[in-house]
């Protein structure tokens, strides 16, 4: 955990619901979820996670950081792309085992690694035809080419 910012263990529920102390209920990989929202239009633009030290930093910087699974370290969103995240506004779940983060994203302004603003461009609809389910793209065409951004860098 960051020595500058401690999140104390709270096991009363009462008082981690209704108290006004950040006590996040990190799971038993150490993360919580993060869900991003752009803070001008609501846009869902991710979701990640955060383990202690990537929400201080995000608290004590003002820019939002994560934790990659896939990476196993610390992520400053934004930081090969230039799609840095502004945080506007932090929120925490009723039972602190969530977070949603609102924030402005400079650059291109995209949040998703294709390029695009938000990483939820698909949805789900049921092909009647072929009696199953498929992904249909939204009109969100790429703002940048990730090729140009991650591979020269």
């Amino acid at each position: 955990m960051n020595e500058t910012m401690p999140f104390p263990a709270i096991s009363d529920k009462p008082a981690l619901e209704s108290g006004t102390i950040l006590a996040p209920k990190f799971n038993r990989d150490g993360l919580v979820t993060a869900v991003v929202t752009d803070h001008e239009d609501g846009t869902l633009l991710m979701v990640a996670h955060m383990n202690d030290e990537a929400l201080a930093l995000t608290l004590e910087s003002g820019i939002a950081h994560f934790f990659s699974r896939s990476r196993q370290r610390i992520w400053k969103k934004g930081e090969t792309s230039g799609n840095l995240q502004t945080v506007e506004e932090i929120r925490v779940d009723c039972d602190q085992d969530a977070v949603w983060l609102k924030v402005s994203v400079a650059g291109h302004q995209a949040a998703c690694h294709t390029g695009r603003k938000s990483c939820f461009y698909r949805r789900i609809e049921k092909n009647e035809a072929a009696g199953r389910f498929a992904l249909v793209f939204d009109d969100d065409t790429p703002r940048f080419n990730p090729r140009d951004v991650y591979e020269t860098r």
